[in-house]
């Protein structure tokens, strides 16, 4: 999950980018910055840390078997092979 008090600080940072003529409404920007961060941070479907290490692992164990399984099937057609020529 995102941590709010990093929108927090980003919002602020975009805040300090308006001119000093808007300053007067500087509270209302940085709320209104901070909800435009918040709704698109929501829409882009992020997983969390815990998630992407599962499916790693996960990944990572289906291509050792298919590495063993794509061995066994070398392993097969050499003595099919074999068999077919003696």
């Amino acid at each position: 999950m995102i941590d709010l008090n990093h929108l927090d600080t980003i919002a602020s940072h975009l805040t300090d980018l308006v001119p000093p003529a808007l300053y007067q409404s500087r509270l209302e920007l940085q709320a209104v910055f901070k909800d435009v961060l918040q709704a698109w941070l929501a829409k882009l479907d992020l997983v969390t840390r815990e998630e992407f290490d599962i499916q790693r692992a996960i990944l990572l164990n289906t291509r050792e078997k298919l590495e063993t399984l794509q061995q066994t099937l070398v392993l097969l057609e050499e003595r099919m092979t074999n068999q077919t020529t003696n």
